[in-house]
């Protein structure tokens, strides 16, 4: 069984981290439903480790790259160099050609840099001199990013931001977590490896099946009544929430959230969505679409409180 398969990637990826299982989930709904996402958190909480332990869980070819305020477009996607022994130029790829890229510290690059990653991430190729490449399959983008109002940061556009399937906020582990994370962190002969459990083809099968899981045309209603409510709230009644709002979500919230509650749904064994799975991945796939005023920045409600209050107002069915 496929999600037997699953349930051990996320046990694996645990015996070398600690205390974030959510991370892993989101991360798998993303590789299953070929959506990029954006990890935001300060530094530390395992971001990196735990997207390296499970590129080698799944056997997937691997690249970090430290997004830098002098990071240029080339050394993302690679250039054209001039071989003087056959007096031709060479195209020389850079290390966006993976299959698990994580951009570690996105929003600490300009936004060249950013528009160069975000477009490869949209058109799933890139462009060197005069020629499309094809990007490996599957391809899947894991931005993390620090809280913006931490200094050197270039926060980026909502329109970048938009392309990300799901937005994850990861946050510090528990006193028990932290307390097995001491503990194995500082045995300097602590193992670190891990066994491959899926491979490509899984993960080509996996997105078979999730593309078969039945969503019923109520649930489908159901999504688009939660959207809309972010853009018209005065419609449904949501008065207190129009004061805070000032832009609602894309379409793309609408298709991600459909996608990722037929993954829930399948990774937990089933092959129809149930309202549940909706619920629980609706603030990864709308957080970062909901554009807020000052006003909500200045009484204190985040879209978390946002999405929470529509959640509880809208019907089902």
């Amino acid at each position: 069984m496929l999600q037997q398969k699953v349930k051990a990637v996320i046990a694996e990826v645990g015996k070398v981290v600690v205390g974030q299982e959510y991370m892993i989930n989101r991360l798998l709904v993303g590789l299953f439903t070929n959506g990029h996402v954006l990890l935001e958190g300060v530094p530390g909480l395992a971001k990196t480790l735990t997207v390296n332990t499970l590129a080698e869980v799944l056997h997937l070819d691997f690249q970090r790259i430290q997004f830098t305020p002098d990071l240029m477009p080339s050394d993302l996607i690679g250039t054209m160099i001039y071989n003087q022994k056959d007096g031709k130029f060479e195209v020389k790829k850079g290390p966006i050609f993976s299959n698990l890229i994580l951009a570690d510290e996105v929003n600490r690059s300009p936004a060249k840099v950013q528009s160069a990653l975000l477009e490869a991430m949209q058109e799933k190729q890139v462009t060197i001199g005069e020629t499309s490449f094809k990007l490996d399959r599957p391809f899947l983008v894991l931005a993390t990013q620090n809280p913006v109002d931490q200094e050197g940061t270039y926060p980026l556009p909502e329109a970048q931001v938009d392309r990300f399937m799901l937005k994850v906020t990861v946050d510090y582990p528990s006193k028990a977590q932290e307390l097995e994370v001491m503990r194995r962190m500082s045995n300097m002969t602590f193992d670190k490896t891990v066994n491959v459990l899926l491979s490509k083809e899984d993960i080509f099968k996996i997105r078979d099946e999730i593309n078969k899981v039945e969503i019923s045309e109520s649930l489908e209603h159901y999504i688009i009544e939660l959207v809309y409510a972010t853009r018209n709230p005065l419609d449904y009644n949501l008065k207190q929430e129009a004061e805070y709002i000032q832009y609602g979500v894309s379409p793309r919230a609408s298709i991600n959230l459909n996608l990722a509650a037929k993954a829930i749904a399948f990774m937990e064994g089933r092959d129809y969505v149930l309202p549940e799975d909706i619920k629980e991945i609706a603030y990864d796939v709308m957080n970062h679409r909901i554009l807020l005023n000052y006003e909500a920045e200045a009484d204190g409600i985040t879209t978390k409180d946002i999405v929470q209050r529509i959640l509880n107002k809208i019907p089902i069915g």
